[in-house]
């Protein structure tokens, strides 16, 4: 049964198979924040995240109690912070119902603070966990999308099943932290370069929706890891050059608008505090290095054992088969070969993971010109083995994440 038309995006069969492959990944995100306890980071993220949302200064020449956050992205502190402070303003809400002698508050402040009186606050596990799956869903969905519009129906699936299914992807999705975040901005800030420089190819009337989704792109990416920003605005630059033609006098006025209105934003995430935005440039997050360690313990994990086989295969065939080397491969493959031996020298962060949709991407890619071939059963046997036992691995693994 066909389902009708929401706007422009209809629902058939596909979106509702790529909508089950997301109820799965949230299934699993589900069980393990089930199972998990409040840890002290949870605390961190929670007490310094509601501060920026109600009070942005408590000590004096500090952003929050945490600090001024060098080279932290404040954008995980906000995600975190907000449904704690959003329950907050309904408790304060709900309590000028009760009667006087019954209220928490006094004065409309609370006595003791939100976060102390946890028997007020029976879900926060919840609220503080399940913002980082919306974003982790999200992005899924945007790796559909892309993989789809790219390689058809077949392509998608294999990418979105591949990341559906990656322990990895589940344990940051069930953390407050900045890399889920820095993973979701970088890929959409690099297609949505790809999507201007198109954009750019017709009417300059369609170009500006583009442009603003472009600055607001860079600006949520460079509010969760300056680093990942700084790789996507080169990529951006170097693509849209590529892309553009004749047009690639516009290239660097639509870019330089993009990073100023992204300043814009990444200001607003520090409160437009100037003391406070200044750790933006001092605090190192940006310091970088090169390592392949990360990218060998990813590779080399017995449950990643079915992801490295269909990386492997996948690299191979592209090597090999002139077909599959073509624009759509060579974007998520450079993407991946950049980004996993980044390493971050000033703070603690998993540029690696980064790396995960575009290594998805390009697998699904190539599998999907492999499909058009004379190998086609041979091919397509393999996509369902490499899916089954990818789910079986990470199904397997979801109480070692839990610990």
């Amino acid at each position: 049964m066909r389902l009708p038309k929401v706007g422009r995006i209809e629902i058939g069969r596909p979106q509702r198979l790529a909508a089950v492959l997301l109820l799965i990944l949230l299934g699993q995100c589900l069980w393990v924040v089930e199972r998990q306890e409040l840890s002290p980071k949870d605390y961190r993220f929670a007490r310094c995240g509601r501060e920026m949302w109600e009070r942005p200064a408590p000590l004096a020449g500090y952003f929050t109690t945490c600090g001024n956050l060098n080279g932290d992205g404040t954008f995980a502190y906000r995600v975190a912070g907000l449904p704690l402070t959003l329950q907050r303003l309904v408790l304060l809400g709900a309590d000028k119902l009760r009667k006087p002698e019954n209220r928490l508050y006094s004065a409309g402040s609370l006595n003791g603070s939100t976060w102390e009186a946890r028997h007020e606050i029976r879900s926060v596990k919840y609220l503080l966990h399940l913002p980082f799956v919306f974003f982790a869903l999200w992005l899924g969905a945007g790796l559909w999308w892309v993989s789809r519009r790219l390689f058809g129906n077949e392509g998608a699936f294999l990418s979105l099943g591949l990341y559906c299914f990656c322990p990895e992807v589940v344990r940051f999705a069930v953390t407050p932290n900045n890399e889920v975040l820095a993973m979701w901005g970088l890929y959409g800030l690099v297609y949505t370069a790809i999507g201007v420089a198109h954009a750019m190819q017709g009417p300059r009337r369609k170009w500006k929706p583009r442009i603003v989704l472009l600055t607001v792109a860079l600006g949520l990416t460079a509010a969760a890891h300056l680093l990942a920003a700084m790789v996507g605005f080169g990529m951006a630059l170097v693509l849209m050059l590529y892309l553009a033609e004749r047009r690639r006098s516009y290239v660097m006025q639509i870019l330089v608008y993009s990073a100023l209105g992204a300043m814009v934003i990444l200001f607003g995430f520090y409160a437009f505090r100037l003391a406070a935005f200044s750790y933006v440039f001092t605090g190192g997050g940006a310091r970088f290095w090169f390592s392949l360690e990360s990218a060998k313990d990813f590779f080399t994990g017995v449950r990643n054992g079915p992801i490295t086989v269909a990386a492997t295969v996948s690299l191979v065939v592209w090597l090999a088969a002139r077909r599959s080397r073509y624009f759509g491969n060579m974007v998520p493959l450079l993407m991946t070969l950049m980004l996993l031996p980044l390493l971050t020298t000033q703070t603690f962060s998993a540029s690696w993971l980064w790396a995960l949709p575009f290594l998805f991407t390009f697998i699904g890619g190539v599998f999907a010109d492999v499909l058009e071939t004379r190998q086609r059963k041979m091919f397509l046997a393999l996509t369902g083995i490499t899916l089954a036992a990818q789910a079986v691995v990470c199904l397997t693994t979801l109480p070692e994440i839990v610990r």
